[in-house]
């Protein structure tokens, strides 16, 4: 039976507690046990599915086709353990699910209530699967104190008193500032975030502290003695390069270490932290540099592109080349000229997205990067722009667009070689879509399969011509124009089972060229960089020698 790892968060948002709770799952993994993480949302959306990216970053979508939190990619990227939807839950869906089971009279006519009811559909959640691991990890989103946060405090706390006395711990991340005028690490913010903590119900047994400075060995002790926590369960967490140093900064912190104590595992397994010396050896030591162009509408907000990024360094870790991301706004040149915002760039990525805004700028990056020979990967929404730029410039379409604008904007102003996606199969089971429907999870989403063409380049980068990867669109490649732009050397290299629905395009006499439907940067790894990131990069060097 698991042990569970609740982790909370107080003093400021954006602390870090997804991070460190996938670098801890890492060091369970690395002495040898099982683990599992999980995200519990206070915000009363379902899912993050319909909400902007501006509002809450990228969403990350998991094999089984759940639309969840993007600290769900930092689990699977630091664990390697396919997240599932049972890893994500909101306030949204908690009270939907209650709601549902009061109308359906499941309750017998009692009063629906926040206690028993809504704290009681939290503490199912939270044990699914809980004979499957070791460890659970159980993230719990926006801070102490938060008031749509209480029902998972409260939850967590009865969760805690039903298990066996030592089966649960608690975990909670603050900030210590740092006030330059008086060259002190306050510690009162801390010391108030655990006061809140307490008076619901809820004793810290290990404190992580964010700070910008060294913690001296009396500020620990201060905080531990008015925490109520032992000495060695204070974690300094301090600023790093980069991500991917944070197992190895934690373990030596004494993190997993305290953990383990807190549980009473005695002897504590010893680490094999090879996997993390090999990534940290990766980031460091790299031979030359590569500039590559991310050219999206949500460049104002990274993390609304954050696989993508992350996917691009550990295609960096591949090569042993540092990779230097930039951010290029496509709606700056929706109507002028791409060349002075691309030039100088060894490639040029164009992600996914919704709606026309910003589609002229995706438009002429594909352009720009097939005429001037500069790699290119586009990415969902990337691959139909590539596609639409050869029906206009090499087919002779110049009206060529997609149904998505004409929807959005109401008229008829183009000839649409991307198409309403309305039936496909997942399983063994048609699935019919129409473009009035609710937008909530209505998309094609999770793993689909994929077949390659025989002797494509893409089947090379692969190794297979046999692949399956993660989508998110409700809008497809229409295979009526395949002659007419294959003629022209955009080839279709890859296409679903049935041969109805394209998954990747490419074009043979061109350095590097490829579109695809899926989204390959959801199961990307520093430990096992994608493929597709791996060759890119690789791709972007051999143009960055030539310069």
């Amino acid at each position: 039976m698991a042990r569970f790892i609740f982790i909370t968060g107080g003093v400021v948002s954006s602390l870090g507690k997804g991070l460190a709770s996938a670098a801890l799952g890492s060091l369970l993994q690395a002495r040898g046990f099982t683990v599992r993480l999980r995200k519990l949302d206070p915000y009363l959306n379902v899912d993050p599915g319909t909400m902007s990216p501006f509002e809450h970053g990228e969403v990350f979508v998991t094999d089984d086709g759940a639309e969840t939190d993007l600290d769900l990619g930092h689990y699977e990227r630091f664990t390697g353990v396919a997240a599932r939807k049972t890893d994500s839950v909101s306030s949204g869906r908690i009270y939907q699910n209650v709601l549902d089971k009061e109308r359906r009279g499941d309750y017998l006519g009692k009063t629906i209530q926040v206690i028993p009811h809504v704290t009681n559909e939290i503490k199912d959640f939270i044990k699914i699967g809980e004979d499957e691991v070791d460890f659970m990890l159980c993230e719990i989103g926006g801070t102490v104190g938060d008031i749509e946060g209480l029902p998972f405090f409260e939850a967590i706390r009865q969760f805690a008193q039903d298990k066996p006395r030592g089966q649960c711990l608690f975990m909670h991340l603050t900030l210590l500032p740092y006030l330059a005028a008086s060259g002190e690490l306050k510690t009162k913010p801390t010391q108030h975030s655990v006061k809140e903590l307490r008076s619901i119900g809820l004793q810290p047994d290990i404190l992580v502290c964010r700070s910008e400075q060294p913690i001296p060995e009396k500020e620990r002790a201060k905080i531990a003695l008015f925490c109520n926590v032992r000495p060695d369960a204070v974690i300094p967490a301090y600023d790093l390069k980069s991500i991917y140093e944070a197992p190895l900064a934690y373990h030596a912190q004494g993190l997993d270490q305290a953990v383990l104590d807190a549980f009473q595992i005695s002897p504590a397994p010893r680490p094999d932290l090879s996997r993390w010396e090999d990534v940290y050896d990766r980031i460091h030591t790299t031979d030359g540099e590569v500039n590559i162009a991310i050219v999206g509408k949500y460049t104002q907000l990274e993390d609304a592109y954050k696989s993508i990024k992350e996917a691009l360094i550990h295609g960096g870790m591949a090569n042993r080349i540092k990779v230097n991301v930039q951010w290029v706004d496509s709606e700056v040149f929706d109507h002028e000229d791409a060349a002075p915002h691309l030039e100088g760039f060894h490639a040029i990525l164009v992600p996914g997205g919704f709606g026309e805004r910003g589609t002229e700028g995706k438009i002429k990056a594909a352009q720009f990067a097939r005429e001037r020979n500069i790699p290119y990967l586009g990415i969902c929404l990337g691959m139909q722009m590539a596609v639409i730029e050869a029906a206009r410039n090499l087919a002779g379409m110049a009206k060529a667009g997609s149904e998505e604008f004409d929807h959005e904007s109401g008229e008829k102003r183009f000839e649409p070689v991307v198409y309403h996606l309305k039936e496909w199969i997942q399983g063994s089971h048609a699935v019919q879509r129409k473009v009035d429907d609710d937008k909530g999870g209505t998309m094609r989403l999770g793993a689909y399969s994929a077949t390659l063409a025989e002797g494509s380049r893409v089947a090379q980068i692969y190794g297979s011509t046999q692949i399956e990867e993660r989508h998110r669109h409700r809008y497809e490649v229409d295979t009526k124009y395949r002659k007419a732009l294959e003629a022209k050397g955009l080839c279709f290299s890859g296409m679903s089972p049935d041969g109805r629905l394209p998954e990747i395009v490419e074009i043979k006499d061109h350095p590097w060229f490829f579109g695809v439907q899926f989204h390959p940067e959801l199961k990307s790894k520093p430990f096992e960089p994608h493929p597709l990131f791996a060759d890119f990069v690789r791709a972007a060097r051999d143009v960055s020698r030539l310069v």
